[in-house]
């Protein structure tokens, strides 16, 4: 007699149940706030380099452009994205979004003349996740971007 390898559909059934209430047990328990963190860390890195970038373009364009950029924030507070712009012909350089899950408050503009340093009187932004925060601070005087961990 020839002997049939398989598992009925009761045993089938078990194993899906047991792995019904495990993954039950331990999806909760996932950590999805680490991930948050890590969200705003790159979203405050992300912008303090691209305000560098704004600056450097101010900086290194000044023999053309005696305007400066900008760095606008866009949107509601919380920002949902910014763009940098060239002030003296209005184009707009590069655009950026910010993801939901981080929250970016503060100041909207930050100005930058041929010299390199800000010309408005906004100097800070707040970035946060999930109990992270971030702080982005610019001595208008230098133009020095600073980007710290409260």
């Amino acid at each position: 007699m020839v002997q049939k390898r398989a598992f009925s559909l009761v045993e089938l059934i078990v194993v899906v149940v047991c792995i019904g209430i495990l993954a039950a047990i331990v999806v909760p328990r996932l950590n999805f706030a680490a991930i948050s963190k890590h969200k705003a860390e790159a979203t405050a890195r992300k912008i303090t380099i691209d305000l560098r970038r704004t600056r450097r373009l101010a900086v290194s364009n000044a023999a053309t452009n005696t305007e400066g950029f900008k760095l606008k924030m866009s949107g509601s507070v919380p920002y949902t994205g910014y763009e940098i712009e060239n002030e003296d012909t209005g184009e707009t350089v590069d655009t950026h979004t910010i993801d939901s899950a981080v929250s970016c408050t503060g100041d909207s503009d930050f100005r930058f003349g041929p010299l390199g340093n800000l010309t408005d009187d906004d100097t800070q932004l707040t970035v946060s996740a999930e109990g992270k925060t971030f702080a982005i601070t610019i001595i208008p005087a230098t133009g020095m971007i600073k980007c710290s961990e409260n």
